[in-house]
């Protein structure tokens, strides 16, 4: 498929803006785009979503083929399994045909009548967009307070508290919410409010009964967020105020609620802890630069704020990533990331015996799941990997068994025998060895024959962990080897990985990306004529940044609501992605971050090139990747890409930074990526 095989591409129009900043000018032909209400600007982006539906018109029966896949590899009528909490038994289905879950519960028995707690399908009729958020329970168990919102955004959640016992809401409604918890007393709520930037940033106390909430905290540095939460043992409110790199606590007993917060350690910068309550004893999380992975003490309830009484629980260990903590009555459980795969550790509070639950596979994700019974004797995890489908465990403390509780079905049929699940390792430029998780169908041809989708993240800490997914296999059985690159700016290798891809060693993240996809070619996994890569949000960062830097190593590209004009958006405070980032970017008002931004930045470095095939997504309402991003992306792309390779633009015009808000919705996305990336190398069926 070439360009010139269609009609010509929309072309946005040229109004150039001057940026002056450290005696260097910047011109920005696209600036004008970022507005929304401007009819211009919708028209421009329906033109370029109608441009991208005759590209891909022909390819709408693989897309329908890729769909009807990947729902049959679904259980359309599934149900999770059972949460006990404060008597009574949480759980949620999804229906054949519908896009939405139903929560419900069951009191004290599984064999009690249920009870709909939400219908989100309901609740969601006749909106373009529906995200229902989470909701929490009161300690009375007779209101809910839930969040939502029908723009489809990640940030910008309306707050409603629901009357069990009728079924009907309350009048009180706040938008902006992000956070909540429940006081004892199961009239007070606290939640935590965004601001014009949507930082999280204050919060409030709010009584069912009055008519405006009172403000208990505002977090007034810019680089900080500050979220509210209820602790397991229901004794305890906690505010957490935190940027990436700096946080501190504050907390009042659940029990008196018109209290004032209490800091239990000043914030030092720096240093990260987190505090988990025992009803004898606190433990803290805690991490500074000698102890970047994170070590754990526990502290006395009436004298925490003496570090001299604090107890080391848990050393540092420079392999060994902490996770996630769960206390419970009897035992601590830590989850630990150790040469890139998690290991679940519980430790005996009365004997302080240590008990490992292992994993035998070479390539895998396990996670701590919801444990809300802070005496329960089990701890309750998942378990899957690239051709494992997801497992539900429950282990038994004193036995030292896990009991499978349920696992994911797959009913089309799937055998984990029919595949090969590899870990590989690739050699960065600096000699770093960069771990890889790759699947494809036994028997396959090592030639360079195959076609490839390799797909990373690689920013904020956040691991890209492997994942049974069953709409990888509509590529794998098409002959496509998955990878999944674990590159510095995640933490898949500990705490230092991260380190060393952020801020001004960022470019580790890209040239370890590089490396990647090179040693796959080299390995003849595949080749730069068969490669297409994937990356959304921070990952559209990268899939920006590689293709400047190697457009000749890969073939196709799809960008998902891309990061792509780094300096500009780091260089608007007004704009979520600012301030709070500059931890992890860096400041662009300090010359060194500003010229290493600019060195990398995707939008700013696009050149006259041979680019790959590349799909560039957005959404109109996104509130972290601002819609304008991808669209003037694509408007520069095209306007100095040379070549006829294909460039597409979807926008989604009524959804935010995660696309189609309904569950059906998004596998139709999914399929459209993918048939974009089969199209891209000649399979069209």
């Amino acid at each position: 498929m070439k360009q010139s095989d269609f009609e010509k591409p929309p072309i946005a129009e040229i109004r150039a803006t001057n940026f002056e900043k450290f005696e260097k000018t910047r011109t920005d032909n696209y600036y004008w785009l970022k507005d929304k209400t401007d009819k211009k600007v919708i028209d421009y982006l329906n033109a370029e979503n109608a441009y991208t539906d005759k590209i891909m018109a022909s390819s709408k029966d693989l897309q329908n083929s890729i769909y009807d896949e990947i729902v049959g590899r679904i259980k359309e009528d599934d149900e999770t399994y059972p949460v006990f909490e404060n008597g009574y038994y949480y759980y949620s289905r999804v229906e054949k045909g519908k896009q939405y879950r139903t929560y419900c519960r069951k009191k004290s028995s599984l064999d009690s009548a249920e009870e709909i707690i939400f219908d989100v399908n309901k609740m969601a009729e006749g909106k373009q967009a529906f995200i229902f958020d989470d909701y929490t329970i009161s300690p009375d168990n007779k209101k809910a307070v839930y969040l939502y919102n029908e723009t489809g955004s990640f940030a910008e959640f309306t707050l409603k508290i629901r009357d069990l016992e009728t079924g009907k809401d309350l009048s009180l409604s706040y938008d902006g919410a992000v956070s909540v918890a429940w006081s004892s007393d199961s009239e007070t709520l606290f939640y935590s409010a965004i601001d014009s930037t949507l930082r999280s940033s204050k919060i409030f106390r709010q009584g069912l009964n009055e008519e405006k909430g009172t403000l208990v905290y505002e977090e007034k540095d810019a680089k900080f967020s500050c979220y509210v939460h209820e602790t397991k043992t229901r004794e305890f409110i906690f505010i957490t105020s935190g940027s990436s790199t700096t946080s501190e606590e504050r907390f009042i007993r659940a029990d008196k609620p018109h209290s004032e917060f209490t800091i239990f350690l000043p914030r030092v910068k720096g240093i990260e802890y987190f505090v988990y309550p025992h009803k004898e004893k606190f433990f803290i999380r805690w991490k500074d630069k000698q102890n970047l992975n994170g070590k754990i003490y526990s502290a006395p309830l009436s004298s925490y704020s003496d570090k001299s009484t604090w107890k080391e629980e848990r050393a540092h260990d420079e392999n060994v990533r902490i996770e996630d903590v769960s206390v419970f009555e009897g035992c601590l459980v830590l989850e630990l990331r150790k040469s890139g795969l998690i290991e679940i550790e519980v430790k005996s509070l009365k004997t302080g015996e240590v008990k490992n639950i292992s994993f035998p596979e070479p390539v895998y994700t396990a996670y701590l799941g919801a444990n809300p019974e802070y005496t329960s004797c089990k701890v309750r995890y998942n378990y899957t990997s690239l051709n494992r489908p997801n497992s539900l465990y429950d282990y038994d403390i004193e036995a030292g068994k896990s009991v499978l509780l349920k696992q994911q079905e797959v009913p089309s049929g799937f055998n984990p025998d029919d595949y090969t699940v590899e870990r590989l390792w690739a050699q960065a430029k600096d000699g770093v060895k960069v771990p890889m998780a790759a699947v494809y169908k036994k028997g396959l041809a090592k030639n360079g024959a195959a076609p490839a989708l390799l797909y990373s993240y690689g920013s904020y800490g956040y691991s890209s962990d492997v994942y049974f997914s069953p709409s990888v296999y509509s590529l794998v059985e098409r002959g496509f080897v998955y990878i999944v690159a674990q590159i510095r700016g995640g933490s898949d290798m500990g705490e230092q990985w991260y380190e060393d891809g952020k801020l001004l060693k960022k470019k580790n993240t890209f040239t370890d990306f590089i490396a990647c996809a090179e040693h796959l070619i080299s390995q003849k996994y595949t080749s730069s004529e068969k490669i297409a890569i994937m990356g959304g949000s921070a990952g559209g960062l990268l899939m920006g940044a590689v293709t400047n830097m190697r457009p000749d190593l890969f073939h196709s590209v799809v960008a998902a609501v891309p990061f792509i004009d780094v300096v500009t958006t780091m260089l608007d405070d007004s704009l979520p992605l600012t301030t709070g980032e500059y931890e992890e970017w860096g400041n662009p008002n300090e010359e060194e971050y500003y010229n290493y931004m600019l060195s990398y930045s995707p939008y700013d470095n696009i050149e006259a090139k041979n680019y790959p095939h590349i799909l560039v997504t957005g959404g109109l309402n996104d509130s972290q990747v601002l819609f304008h991003e991808p669209a003037k992306y694509t408007a520069k792309l095209r306007a100095n890409k040379t070549g006829d390779n294909i460039l597409i633009l979807r926008m989604n015009m009524d959804s935010g930074h995660g696309g189609a808000t309904g569950r059906y919705d998004r596998i139709k996305d999914t399929a459209f990526e993918y048939a974009f990336i089969l199209n891209m190398v000649g399979i069209n069926k």
